[in-house]
């Protein structure tokens, strides 16, 4: 090498490295990154290193600190993903809705107390239980249609109850399924 160090080499390729690399990288940007990429690694090589071919090895590290830049580049999101990211809404509810949700389960609460006994057991143990009409009713000594009316009463009462509160949306009990 005639006693100049890798990076006054470096200095002295620079030109017809950055314009092979650019050929090879479809783009001057990407050549310029990975040269100065290059250029940082290069202040790591001891000064007395002993290399052959200094353009090829030169070369050579640029071409690995662009393909290092690659790999990294496709672990990052693009902007599209990253815009999309940032228009998915927050699924966490906030303050007010929480306060209306607690509220709301209170006044359920309330709705339910008020059943009759076995209207409320038939309720806790279809709709809370997930048990079926046909296993409650074995079990409390009920027709099957005995329960799914008992259970229709129940959730058109707790809704009906909820109107009144104010919370109209949380029960519809024609939409609501008799298992």
């Amino acid at each position: 090498m005639g006693g100049a160090t890798i990076q006054e080499r470096f200095l002295q390729f620079y030109p017809r490295l950055r314009e092979r690399l650019a050929r090879r990288l479809g783009s001057l940007d990407a050549a310029d990154d990975a040269l100065q990429e290059t250029f940082l690694k290069l202040a790591r090589v001891p000064g007395s290193a002993a290399i052959g071919n200094a353009q090829a090895y030169l070369f050579r590290v640029a071409v690995n600190a662009a393909t290092d830049q690659q790999r990294a580049g496709a672990r990052l999101a693009s902007a599209a993903e990253i815009e999309a990211a940032m228009a998915v809404a927050d699924p966490l509810p906030d303050a007010v809705r929480t306060l209306e949700g607690l509220a709301a389960l209170e006044r359920l609460k309330q709705a339910v107390a008020t059943l009759t006994p076995r209207r409320r057991a038939i309720l806790d143990a279809v709709r809370l239980q997930g048990r079926s009409c046909r296993e409650v009713a074995a079990e409390l000594g009920l027709s099957t249609r005995t329960v799914e009316l008992e259970l229709r009463h129940a959730l058109e009462h707790c809704g009906e109850y909820m109107r009144k509160s104010g919370f109209d949306y949380a029960f519809h009990s024609r939409d609501s399924s008799i298992q």
